[in-house]
């Protein structure tokens, strides 16, 4: 393999360590309030993940077609219009990956100084994000290497808790996972299983990931698709697995409105100090999540610069072609929301932007078959065209009540997307006016 490619293997582990951050050990204490059944928190995760699957096989597709770097601004770049393209990847680069950055970081902060109250929060984060970004601006092989032993790390860790927590958990309360007339009132009759469903597509976001290293994936057109759907189908059964764990390892009133989930279950499954232990290493999971969007995020602003030549300095790259002034670009966004605790609400905003343009792409891959015929692309997605009409049917329902639950975020979050169209035409002029 080429130094300069990123193997099928690390495209995976981008794929999962993206997914895999605090959503899945923390949401499920909101889910529990609006929904009594444990079939029905369990479908919740089943629908998440046949969702994310059904993303995958379609990213895989388009990908194979359009095998560039930038994800969703490349794709929609071409299925649609140079414009909705660049807006997308302007929210990507901007907010889209520091946001999240600045939140695990703070998270990863937040759970040394429960342990380590001496040790200032926000010194952790900024410590982790300036190390990660010298590694990934340094070398591709390098940041490949970090990314690959801190999934692994990752997987290991979750399957040893899911394997444990069964074997070793002594539940005092009666579960079934089975489902009855209740369950299904919960499903159809209840307007928290639509609303916790947008939370569970947020804990599965990631599963994209490697479409925005499609570039320097080795042999782009056979790896991604299997990358992400490798990815994808691992990360799914985890989610499921673990909030069965947590379900049936601790009562319903002991999850209900709590966030430090898998604190909770860790210490009713092992005992306090074990829990502890746990609840650390947990929060060291997040160091490949850090690791995944820093290396991922900065291919987009990457590939706008090599497209706009108003913004050409973000396509830089050194010696071992690396675009390091956009990775350095990105992670300084990073550092100024966390000094500033301006991340909540940033993710708040983009939340439905960013699922729009999923959504669009998704729905890119009839616009391919039917458009673009003279592209040659080596996957075809599995299932057509059920695959995407189910993925779209389900985007369809969580941006409906994402929309209408923040209604008022969701707007500013348009505006956010649509401030970037002064960028873009300014860079088109620029590169219209000059001389040949």
């Amino acid at each position: 393999m080429s130094s300069h490619k990123i193997s099928f293997n690390t495209a995976v582990a981008i794929v999962v360590a993206n997914m895999i951050g605090t959503g899945v050990f923390t949401s499920i204490g909101f889910q529990v309030i609006g929904i009594q059944s444990a079939f029905a928190i369990v479908l919740l995760w089943v629908i998440g993940g046949i969702m994310a699957l059904c993303g995958a096989l379609v990213y895989g597709e388009v990908g194979a077609a359009f095998p560039q770097s930038g994800g969703e601004y490349n794709y929609l770049s071409k299925l649609y219009h140079p414009v909705i393209g660049f807006l997308s990847g302007w929210v990507s680069s901007t907010v889209g990956f520091a946001a999240p950055v600045a939140l695990a970081s703070m998270a990863l902060g937040k759970y040394v100084n429960s342990v380590f109250s001496d040790i200032n929060p926000t010194t952790i984060a900024l410590v982790v994000v300036l190390i990660i970004t010298s590694i990934h601006a340094t070398h591709i092989k390098l940041g490949a290497a970090f990314q690959r032993y801190a999934t692994l790390f990752k997987i290991a860790f979750v399957s040893l808790f899911i394997i444990c927590g069964f074997i070793y958990a002594k539940p005092t309360h009666v579960i079934s996972f089975l489902p009855d007339s209740n369950s299904f009132q919960d499903v159809f009759a209840n307007a928290a299983f639509a609303i916790s469903l947008f939370w569970v597509s947020y804990s599965y976001s990631g599963w994209n990931a490697a479409a925005y290293i499609t570039g320097e994936i080795e042999n782009p057109q056979k790896n991604l698709p299997k990358s992400l759907l490798v990815g994808t189908l691992l990360v799914s059964v985890l989610y499921v697995l673990l909030n069965m764990l947590f379900l049936y390892s601790t009562p319903v009133a002991d999850l209900k409105g709590q966030v430090e989930i898998g604190h909770i279950s860790a210490t009713h499954i092992f005992g306090t100090q074990m829990g502890n232990v746990m609840s650390m290493v947990i929060s060291l999971l997040l160091v490949s999540s850090i690791s995944a969007m820093i290396l991922a995020g900065p291919r987009v602003i990457s590939s706008i610069g090599t497209d706009v030549k108003a913004l050409s300095f973000f396509a830089t790259k050194n010696k071992h072609h690396v675009p390091y002034v956009a990775v350095i670009f990105q992670s300084i966004i990073s550092i100024v929301l966390i000094l500033t605790a301006q991340f909540n609400q940033v993710l708040e905003l983009i939340g439905f932007t960013l699922t729009l343009f999923t959504t669009l792409t998704v729905f890119g891959v009839f616009i391919l078959r039917r458009k673009h015929t003279n592209v040659e692309t080596s996957y075809k997605t599995w299932g057509y065209p059920i695959t995407p009409i189910l993925f779209l049917l389900i985007n369809g329902w969580i941006l409906y009540y994402g929309f209408t639950s923040k209604m008022e975020s969701s707007l500013y979050g348009m505006l956010i997307v649509l401030a970037g169209l002064p960028i873009y035409y300014f860079g088109r002029k620029r590169v219209e006016s000059t001389p040949v």
